[in-house]
């Protein structure tokens, strides 16, 4: 098993293979490699950037398989939902949220929620609450969808109506003709 200090020394390595080797042992390091390894997605040069975001992948991946101990699956989803909440680069946000969407469960709702009000983040956050089983979630989307914009309901109708739930008065955007046209309806 790597240690953070070895894996974080082998992602910033020079030689691709190096960070190739550290990447695809990310996953038993777990929850505490997170927040070094999302300073390394924002900031580093390009290539190592790149072997810090798989390596997160790689550890939500790890946590997320079934025969996983719950105690790491949390610790995981927590250390996410922190490194949400703290702010930082939309690019970053976003891949924490998608990853999110792969472990997260209803616990996770109420700091994603807040994100669908955030113009640059909100098609993630609401794509993750969709992904999210349960009525906390979809609770979440029906709220959003009567306080937000009108640009943004189409998105959140389109959330509800993929769990279950008509949306009255919001025609679905695929129904709504793009153009005029000359044909007619027929009568059978």
């Amino acid at each position: 098993m790597a240690s953070l200090d070895s894996l974080l020394e082998n992602i910033k390595s020079n030689r691709p293979d190096v960070r190739t080797a550290a990447w695809l042992g990310a996953g038993e390091v777990g929850a505490p490699a997170l927040p070094p390894l999302a300073e390394l997605v924002a900031g580093a040069e390009r290539e190592v950037g790149r072997a810090a975001l798989r390596a997160m992948w790689k550890i939500v991946r790890h946590v997320g398989h079934p025969a996983a101990p719950e105690a790491q699956k949390t610790a995981v989803v927590s250390g996410l939902l922190d490194l949400l909440s703290a702010g930082g680069s939309a690019l970053v946000r976003r891949e924490l949220l998608w990853m999110l969407s792969e472990i997260a469960g209803e616990e996770s709702v109420d700091r994603i929620a807040p994100l669908l009000k955030n113009p640059d983040l909100r098609e993630d956050a609401r794509m993750v609450l969709d992904r999210i089983p349960g009525p906390k979630s979809l609770a979440a989307l029906q709220t959003a969808l009567r306080q937000t914009a009108d640009d943004f309901k189409h998105n959140l109708a389109q959330s509800l109506r993929h769990r279950g739930v008509p949306v009255p008065g919001l025609p679905d955007r695929k129904l709504v003709p793009t153009r005029q046209t000359e044909v007619k309806a027929t009568s059978t």
